[in-house]
């Protein structure tokens, strides 16, 4: 808004200092200034004023009263005019109705008879224009001028326009319209969800924004009923915006002003119409004021002043900011202060507005800078947030790129995976066939990724963490949090089981996971994963005797269901119980400096024998001396016989204290061959 520099000096006692000083100290203590112009003889200034501040500091008083505290100077008492004060009486020349109190809190008219319509004079219209508004005539431009000054928007119909001298507030009515006072006097089409100013007949103004032409003050006027009102603030926000019609008034009601002020501004604006229009007042103020809003007290401990601005300001100081503020002091001690909070200042609520009150006046540039007084602590780690980190960079060092999907799946899917109703959570406000169910596994969706991404590579390797959900009885959902990865590639798919359980252990090695071994998996006992798997290529991970997740291909016929042309391997691993088993812990041991000796051992067994079982037997025999077992040949020529199978080892023997003689090697290899070969129930046999 722009502010006139000299209209301004009318309301501070003193003189006050340079436009371009006055424009740096509201910068530093309330508002920012946009621009200082000169025009003529006075200065602009354009105060950028904050919406929280609006329903007081959009007027020249307001503005007026900051100056004053900021540079400690006395302002006049406004409130002054001529000694004039309407009283209510409401005497029957003028009826007023509110249809909803909730639109209109309060709604006030005072007849004026015998107006002269005719120019203002000349000062009132340079702080008119100075200010962007247009001079129009004395009545209109009396309006705009206590607008201005006080905050308070009016508006004057003339009295004999109006049909049976009655003013109804309400909502118009569907299929009314109005010509607004514009130069173009648009017509406007109106609807219910906007609030009019009407007579018995018709809307005469859009309430809050626009007056009517059908009611509008011109030379003839003679008799004139000056409206001041408190309109509901998000009405008038809306009709503005449905109507794109923006006005100085309903800028102000927008920002929400106190029903309080009306008084100030009917005892200015009628005291103005007086000394320039020659009127005369008729009765008194004729209202209707559904409900007073309460007065606001606040107790502010002086202790709470320190601890938030963090230097000690004396209780004198405190008092006398606030009450250089218009705050009145109701009681003072040592340690707070009862304080009244003026009607205009909607914006304050709390202890904490009068803090910041007394701050900005104070000047933050006065509060020093100190390093806070703290003890620093560090955060409670959230060993969930940590792992699922640190599993993802594990996989994205191992090839994995992250996916990110829907938390459903579709009606197809339902039947690709052959889910029946029991495992499935059914959306009951679906907006798709596309998102009908909750996910119960990550894996059907990673494998749309796979297809999707089959078009452009031969291999793909993706992982994600997400949350999967699966119906318990008939009321219960139990909501998991799974890791799961797929590894596909078009052509040569020998490895890719191998690969992906690599990807697996690394996993877990890096977790600090490791007492983690691999299982045959005959049952799925997942029911959301019992039809993924290809039945003779599905691994169980287990800790223990728990299990942790599976590790397998996918049943080719689901990959021909989808449309998938290659092979697909997956793991799906329940993070939660990854979680509770990882540690950060490590063992380190120092490398032994005495030499190692390698022992090749090749051991025919029939076929589907688990080489965990072999690995056990050796590193019981050896114990301490066993640094290393590694699998690295396995034969199913037809020398080996039906059914039969050659596993070969590598056993790195190695000591931490001394060196190993061959004796002492030969006689523990002997005794694991020994060990081997003596179990009845395996049908062993070490190649010698």
């Amino acid at each position: 808004m722009k502010f006139s520099y000299n209209w301004l000096q009318d309301y501070i006692q003193q003189k006050l200092p340079s436009p371009q000083k006055l424009a740096e100290l509201l910068m530093f203590r309330s508002f920012e200034v946009e621009e200082v112009v000169k025009v003529g003889k006075d200065w602009t200034l354009d105060i950028k004023v904050l919406p929280n501040r609006a329903h007081d500091c959009l007027s020249y008083i307001g503005i007026a009263k900051e100056i004053a505290a900021i540079l400690k100077l006395k302002i006049k008492n406004y409130f002054k005019i001529k000694n004039l004060k309407l009283k209510i009486q409401n005497n029957g020349l003028l009826s007023i109705k509110i249809e909803n109190p909730k639109d209109c809190i309060r709604y006030t008219g005072v007849i004026m008879n015998g107006v002269k319509v005719g120019e203002s004079p000349k000062w009132m219209q340079e702080r008119l224009v100075a200010c962007g508004l247009q001079p129009i005539n004395n009545i209109v431009d009396i309006t705009n001028y206590v607008m201005l000054e006080i905050g308070q928007p009016l508006h004057a119909f003339d009295l004999d326009k109006l049909t049976a001298k009655q003013i109804v507030v309400r909502r118009a009515k569907k299929g009314e319209s109005i010509k607004t006072l514009d130069k173009e006097n648009t017509v406007y089409k109106l609807d219910e969800t906007i609030l009019v100013i009407a007579d018995k007949e018709k809307p005469i103004a859009i309430a809050g924004i626009k007056g009517g032409v059908d009611t509008a003050i011109n030379k003839n006027t003679k008799n004139i009923i000056i409206e001041a009102a408190n309109f509901n603030s998000v009405l008038i926000r809306r009709a503005s915006q449905k109507l794109k019609l923006r006005t100085d008034a309903s800028w102000r009601f927008e920002n929400n002003i106190s029903p309080q002020i009306i008084d100030l501004a009917q005892d200015r604006v009628a005291g103005l119409v007086q000394q320039i229009a020659n009127g005369k007042i008729a009765g008194g103020l004729v209202e209707v004021y559904s409900k007073k809003p309460a007065l606001k007290i606040i107790k502010l401990g002086l202790e709470a002043v320190k601890k938030l601005l963090g230097v000690e300001i004396p209780a004198k100081k405190v008092k006398s900011i606030l009450e250089s503020l218009g705050f009145k002091i109701k009681k003072a001690d040592t340690q707070s202060l009862i304080v009244e909070i003026p009607f205009v200042r909607l914006d304050v609520e709390t202890p904490e507005d009068l803090i910041e009150e007394v701050g900005r006046i104070f000047g933050y540039e006065n509060i020093s800078s100190l390093p806070p007084k703290a003890r620093l602590i560090s955060p409670i780690i959230n060993e969930e947030i940590l792992w699922l980190k640190k599993s993802k960079v594990i996989l994205k060092e191992t090839g994995f790129c992250e996916a990110y999907n829907s938390s459903f799946i579709a009606e197809t899917d339902k039947q690709i995976f052959s889910y029946n109703d029991g495992q499935l959570l059914v959306l009951e406000n679906s907006i798709s066939v596309l998102n009908k169910y909750l996910r119960p596994s990550l894996i059907p969706n990673l494998l749309k990724n796979v297809k999707d991404n089959f078009r452009f590579f031969d291999e793909v390797k993706l992982f994600e963490f997400g949350h999967t959900f699966k119906p318990i009885g008939d009321k219960k959902v139990l909501e998991g949090k799974m890791i799961s990865g797929a590894l596909g590639r078009k052509t040569g798919k020998e490895e890719l089981f191998f690969e992906l359980k690599g990807a697996v252990e690394s996993l877990f090695e890096g977790l600090g996971i490791n007492s983690i071994w691999f299982d045959s998996a005959n049952v799925v006992v997942d029911s959301s994963l019992i039809n993924l798997f290809h039945p003779a290529k599905t691994a169980e991970i287990k800790a223990g005797d728990k299990i942790l997740g599976f590790l397998g291909e996918i049943h080719p016929a689901i990959l021909e269901a989808m449309g998938i042309d290659g092979a697909v391997f997956v793991f799906d691993l329940d993070f939660e119980k990854l979680a509770t088993l990882a540690t950060n812990e490590k063992e380190y041991l120092p490398i032994s400096v005495f030499p190692a000796v390698l022992r090749d051992l090749a051991v025919i067994v029939p076929l589907g024998t688990k080489v965990f079982e072999i690995e056990q037997i050796i590193t019981m025999v050896g114990g301490d001396l066993i640094d290393d077992i590694d699998l690295f040949d396995i034969y199913a020529g037809e020398e080996m016989g039906e059914g039969k199978e050659n596993l070969a080892f590598h056993i790195v023997y190695q000591a931490q204290d001394r060196n190993l003689s061959s004796e002492e090697i030969n006689k523990i290899h002997q005794n694991i061959i020994s060990e081997l070969e003596k179990n009845p129930n395996c049908n062993w046999e070490v190649r010698k």
